[in-house]
């Protein structure tokens, strides 16, 4: 016997209002180019930062100022537990370590560093093409409950890199970049009081080492 009409009205309705929400959700592709959209369109960011690092039982968690400015020059000035720079051009980077009077110089182009792939954000972004397997990460448990989680692997890092997790705002911005090593170690960059197109001099991205410092380059090596 057929369950009276009354029943099945709401059942219908309840899969209608799935379905009509299923279909009102972003693809991965429309938020990858929103991301780009708004990337593309910026000519400078300035955020704070923390920097969180787990592996090998190792647990360490370091903030600052980050400065991005096109294309693909980067400033981080780290603040806490101890202070360093990291400073990079275009062309190449500098890190500065006054504990140890030491600056360590290598070509960007080339650099083994997670922070080089926060250099696209600023040049010609396009996420799906700089991560491979672009896709929605609902597992994963976002900063900010608005929030979205892309997950990809970067392409040319493979062999050091097994995933990157971007979280996105709703106002298409990048709050939370993390990035799983092949060794399971992660490390994991929040964003925070993020300020865009500021008037932000190349200065900032220059770097001359310090009187008594020891330079190596690893560029030339």
């Amino acid at each position: 016997m057929k369950p009276p009409a009354r029943f099945q009205l709401p059942a219908f309705a309840a899969c209608l209002a799935l379905a009509t929400s299923a279909a009102a959700l972003p693809s991965v592709h429309a938020v990858a180019q929103a991301v780009d959209d708004h990337y593309n369109h910026m000519q400078s960011l300035q955020a704070n930062f923390t920097e969180i690092y787990q592996g090998s039982g190792i647990e360490r968690v370091e903030s600052g100022t980050l400065w991005l400015k096109k294309s693909g020059k980067m400033r981080w000035e780290y603040r806490s537990p101890e202070e360093k720079l990291f400073v990079g051009d275009g062309k190449d980077a500098w890190l500065y370590l006054p504990a140890e009077k030491q600056v360590r110089k290598s070509s960007m182009r080339n650099l083994d560093d997670l922070r080089s792939p926060l250099a696209f954000l600023l040049g010609k972004t396009k996420l799906e093409k700089e991560l491979q397997v672009l896709s929605f990460a609902p597992d994963v448990q976002p900063w900010k409950p608005e929030d979205a989680m892309l997950r990809g692997v970067p392409r040319g890092m493979e062999d050091r890199v097994s995933q990157v997790l971007l979280e996105i705002t709703p106002g298409n911005q990048i709050a939370r970049i993390l990035i799983q090593g092949v060794d399971d170690s992660i490390t994991e960059y929040r964003f925070s009081d993020q300020h865009e197109n500021l008037e932000v001099p190349d200065s900032k991205f220059h770097f001359s080492a310090p009187a008594g410092s020891e330079v190596v380059d690893e560029a030339g090596q």
